[in-house]
């Protein structure tokens, strides 16, 4: 073409999660019948959706309003309803003993008027990051999850700015990292935070939330914080909500119902807006992702009408704790399955529906001059493997000779913006003779091949 049509951050638009799925379809005329442990959906891995929530869902889509548009900010009830839980967390003690009452710090107070609905959270992600200025940068997490740190590449052209998860402390985030990558480029305008994290579990303390906002404050900061998972949280850890301890500093929090009802084929999700007044630009940012949906006119109405009766509804608290303590026993079996296992190391996963393990670069290493593989049944998949792996970050090679010699797909955390070598997989898988079947396999898949 006369003209480069090609947006200068096209190339960094990378999800791992959905491009696994293309190798895994390409080992199809092997027979191999693959068991799908990189996407979160619930509902595809057998979790049924509670009647009681069905119920409701069939009454709202008997209404003719379902049908309608809804006001673009999202529906107004909704909205409403939002804000009124947002207003109702309550005070946080404070961080160290011996702090004056006066240092409590309020949580933020929002209208329906800062709550703006999107269709899904990968639209939210798009807008948040696509509507910044190119050179102002977010700082995120590594590892990250795929959207997330993409979006925000593709909209600078470069690679995504991150800081440090440790999982040598339970995947928490260096925060010494932060405040000098932060002190040191002053093209960072925001902070990304994810809580509880995708890909990791890990699930971050008040005080490690303080310290982003005082960060935050500190330089002159907005925050993200993507909130999709907060209310799967178990294993006794203790966490908030941003609005919570983000004071007076500009914030958006993402939320959704996709993982906890769970209807994640709804793609209904919402910004939660914090004190978008405090700051002339941070205000008018916040407008212009208003003007970007007007341009949509709406997201999706039936979902949003759903979502004041399915939450103000008796049977939700009940429903969240039940998921929750689900989940803690899934994470316990992944946790056993690979702990101990010889140059891997595995957190228990504490929130989320995730669990992650980290190779020691030195297990992955080639030794006495041989290439580390897995048995597989066909020689011709075999070469098919051995061609497919050359030259590929060395947790993805690990991922394909997984997926011929079980058929288990999972994730490299290469794919996560990551310099670690390891993978993620997922808790989801709802039978429970399968889910155990597949944890074992994994650990036996990686004792053979770092053996």
């Amino acid at each position: 073409m006369r003209r480069d049509i090609l947006h200068p951050g096209a190339g960094k638009l990378k999800y791992e999660i959905r491009e696994i799925v293309s190798f895994a379809r390409s080992l199809e005329k092997w027979r191999i019948p693959i068991r799908w442990e990189n996407i979160g959906d619930p509902v595809k891995k057998g979790e049924p959706v509670a009647p009681w929530i069905k119920d409701i869902v069939r009454e709202k889509a008997a209404e003719d309003l379902s049908y309608a548009y809804s006001e673009t900010e999202g529906a107004l009830g909704t909205r409403e309803f939002l804000a009124e839980q947002v207003n109702r967390r309550p005070v946080l003690e404070p961080g160290s003993p011996g702090t004056p009452p006066e240092a409590l710090v309020e949580p933020a107070k929002v209208s329906g008027e800062d709550i703006l609905f999107f269709n899904g959270l990968g639209d939210a992600v798009a807008k948040v990051f696509g509507f910044l200025r190119r050179e102002a940068r977010v700082l995120g997490p590594s590892p990250a999850y795929s959207t997330l740190s993409s979006a925000e590449a593709a909209h600078s052209g470069y690679e995504h700015l991150t800081y440090r998860l440790d999982p040598a402390n339970n995947w928490m985030p260096d925060m010494e990292d932060v405040e000098l990558k932060v002190r040191y480029n002053d093209a960072v305008a925001g902070i990304l935070l994810i809580n509880p994290d995708n890909p990791t579990g890990a699930v971050y303390p008040v005080e490690i939330l303080r310290q982003f906002v005082r960060i935050a404050k500190t330089y002159d900061l907005f925050i993200i914080c993507d909130e999709t998972y907060a209310n799967i949280v178990y294993g006794g850890e203790e966490t908030a909500a941003l609005s919570q301890v983000i004071g007076e500093a500009p914030g958006i929090a993402l939320r959704s119902l996709s993982k906890e009802v769970p209807w994640p084929g709804a793609r209904c999700g919402w910004a939660e807006v914090y004190n978008r007044h405090a700051d002339p630009s941070f205000d008018a940012y916040v407008r212009s992702l208003l003007d970007a949906k007007r341009l949509e006119v709406c997201s999706t109405s039936l979902p949003q009408l759903c979502i004041p009766a399915i939450m103000a509804d008796s049977r939700y608290p009940g429903h969240l704790a039940r998921r929750a303590a689900m989940f803690a026993r899934r994470a316990e079996e992944a946790y056993r399955a690979l702990w101990g296992i010889p140059g891997i190391t595995i957190v228990k996963p504490r929130g989320a529906l995730y669990a992650s393990a980290v190779f020691d670069s030195a297990a992955l290493a080639d030794l006495r001059g041989r290439s580390r593989t897995l048995p597989v049944k066909d020689p011709s998949l075999e070469d098919y493997i051995r061609e497919k792996t050359r030259g590929v970050a060395p947790d993805k090679r690990f991922v394909y000779w997984l997926l011929a010699s079980t058929g288990i797909c999972v994730v490299p955390l290469s794919g996560f913006a990551s310099e670690l070598p390891g993978f993620r997989f997922t808790l989801l898988e709802h039978d429970d003779a399968t889910r155990r079947e597949i944890y074992t396999a994994i650990g036996e898949a990686v004792r053979q091949y770092l053996g």
